[in-house]
């Protein structure tokens, strides 16, 4: 018995050590643009169950790179890598049942994934959770939901997420209005070039006395995004 088991776990590691040289040898030649080889690849060590060539593989579907464009098996692999836990192709799957692309829309779907990629740090699954919560779509309206997901992604340093995330604390929606808070994330955002963000910040000042101001600028330089 004790033979068998050990010649057991020994062709199952040659089995995984084969599957990781498919993906590599697939992630090489994309990056080399050959995608027909690096779709055979990524199509050899999918079928082999591995949820990151999964995920690539329905990439190569949704944009038509390597074969042809083909949302319903974009979705099939995306799924297939979602249920083993991929990142990536849950925030992918979200936004193709968000926007109804190669499956019908479903909101509560896109909620499902998004949350799913969400939980596990992606910055824009966080983002668009936030933004059904704030919306209720796909979910129950929940303000404070909102705020909760909308500052995780801007505490990555996403500037939507940061614009928003001031929006709120100024307007006191979801939370109490906090002028010094609101002009930090406001201002960060500001710095990435967000859009808006420099003329919200014309309407936070005036509300603010001089060491407010100088507070939030302070809050500001030493933020630093969360890993």
């Amino acid at each position: 018995m004790k033979q068998l088991l050990l010649t057991l776990l020994l062709l199952l590691g040659t089995h995984t050590v084969a599957v990781a040289d498919d993906l590599n040898d697939g992630m090489a030649a994309f990056r080399s643009t050959d995608y027909a080889t690096a779709f055979a690849k990524f199509k050899k060590a999918a079928e082999a169950g591995n949820a990151s060539a999964q995920s690539n593989l329905a990439s190569m579907y949704f944009i038509g790179q390597g074969v042809a464009l083909d949302y319903g098996q974009a979705v099939r692999w995306y799924r297939l890598a979602s249920e083993h836990g991929d990142r990536e192709a849950q925030f992918n799957l979200g936004t193709m049942y968000d926007k109804g692309q190669g499956v019908p829309q479903n909101h509560v779907e896109a909620a499902r994934w998004y949350r799913a990629a969400a939980e596990k740090g992606d910055n824009q699954s966080q983002l668009n959770l936030a933004t059904m919560y704030y919306q209720g779509l796909g979910v129950q309206k929940d303000l404070a939901e909102a705020v909760k997901w909308f500052r995780l992604s801007a505490e990555r340093g996403d500037a939507k997420a940061q614009y928003n995330v001031g929006a709120m604390y100024f307007n006191g929606i979801g939370v109490p209005k906090d002028y010094v808070v609101a002009y930090m994330w406001v201002s960060l955002a500001a710095q990435q070039g967000h859009e808006g963000a420099s003329k919200e910040l014309k309407f936070i000042t005036p509300k603010m006395t001089p060491a407010q101001i100088a507070e939030a600028q302070r809050l500001a330089r030493e933020w630093k995004p969360k890993k």
